[in-house]
């Protein structure tokens, strides 16, 4: 029987990691390659899995002895490989800015939408496709600059509304120097309303083949992804997707709290602009190529966190290889299962993603005993 004057016998071992904690990662990461091989493989013209490393190979210069036929070869290439790496890009990202919003909002049912990235995003996009000519007719001097931008017009307006949005949030949350996070949701709240009723008058003033235009976008699509895509939207989501990775240990710390992080160490206010500029990026870039596409910054993280615990460091890499893979086959659903026709994603993650949402709010609800 140990007395008051004995010591306590000393913690040698951490808690131990949950089994599944410890998997998801690999798992996810196998799910991963699985997902892009079949992305890669699957569509009009059939690719098998060995075809596709035989080529992949191929384009390294290291001959593996996999046959394969010259148009498969020709489809990978210019057409599937570069619809999966950009897939692969947007869904990273995509996660990686859910799960950071819900550990800075320390609410797993938050998303970059709460702070108007999206909206924001469709606003411009939309005034741009509506008045874009109108624009032209009363100043044909920006014909030139018009021209110039071609495809990138309507991802580069989308990215500036984004930006836009999310900088007079972060404006109006200002208090005493710092960013308060819960001025920060109302505002977001405000915003959103109101550029969604401005979308919403802009498209009552659209013609029919801007609605179509409107409608596609609106629903989010992989159809424009090429290799200069890929290129030209890589700066933007590089940063993103390095950076917020290394924030999985400020954001724990966070968890408990603004004060007692900060008493530890944190510098919240640097944080929390870190991670709004670096999720707004991520969020912006990607609309800007993919269009808007939903629940899948809502839904991943959190069925990460379910599994990998609170532990962000799990998540946040658990969310960017998630998202990767979700956004990947369900791309390859939507290119397939009403071919030669494409459904946009947008409407598959809605469908895959509202049911899921609504057993994250039942969940919720039966954990805070109501």
């Amino acid at each position: 029987m140990p007395t008051l004057t004995q010591p306590s016998p000393p913690i040698t071992h951490a808690p131990a990691t949950p089994l599944r904690a410890r998997l998801l990662l690999p798992g996810l990461a196998l799910l991963l390659v699985a997902a892009v091989l079949v992305g890669c493989g699957a569509g009009a013209v059939r690719i098998p899995v060995l075809s596709v490393l035989g080529i992949g190979l191929h384009k390294l210069g290291l001959g593996a002895g996999l046959a394969f036929e010259p148009q498969q070869e020709a489809v990978l290439w210019a057409i599937r490989l570069p619809r999966v790496a950009l897939g692969v890009l947007v869904g990273a990202a995509l996660g990686l800015a859910g799960a950071s919003m819900q550990g800075l909002f320390r609410n797993p049912l938050a998303d970059p939408g709460l702070i108007g990235v999206s909206a924001g995003a469709s606003l411009a996009a939309v005034a741009t496709i509506v008045l874009e000519g109108m624009l032209l007719a009363w100043l044909p001097q920006l014909a030139p600059v018009r021209a110039a931008l071609g495809f990138y017009l309507l991802p580069l307006a989308a990215f500036g509304g984004a930006c836009a949005t999310t900088l007079l949030v972060y404006r109006l949350a200002r208090e005493g120097g710092r960013a308060v996070v819960a001025t920060m949701l109302l505002a977001g709240i405000a915003v959103n309303a109101l550029a969604g009723a401005l979308t919403g008058l802009l498209t009552y003033a659209a013609t029919d083949e801007q609605l179509r235009s409107i409608t596609f976008w609106g629903l989010g699509s992989l159809g424009g992804a090429s290799w200069p895509v890929v290129a030209g939207v890589l700066p933007f989501l590089a940063g993103p997707l390095l950076w917020l990775p290394r924030l999985g240990k400020p954001l724990n710390l966070l968890a408990l709290g603004e004060a007692p992080a900060a008493h530890l160490g944190v510098p919240v206010g640097r944080l929390k602009r870190q991670l709004i500029g670096l999720s707004t990026l991520a969020v912006g870039a990607s609309v800007a190529v993919a269009g808007s596409i939903g629940f899948l910054g809502l839904v991943v993280p959190h069925l990460v966190r379910l599994l990998a615990g609170p532990d962000h460091r799990r998540v946040l890499a658990g969310s960017a290889l998630g998202g990767a893979a979700v956004l990947v086959l369900a791309d390859t659903l939507a290119r397939t299962v009403v071919a030669p026709a494409e459904l946009p994603i947008g409407i598959l993650t809605a469908l895959l993603g509202t049911p899921a949402f609504l057993w994250m709010l039942l969940r919720e609800k039966r954990l805070r005993g109501l």
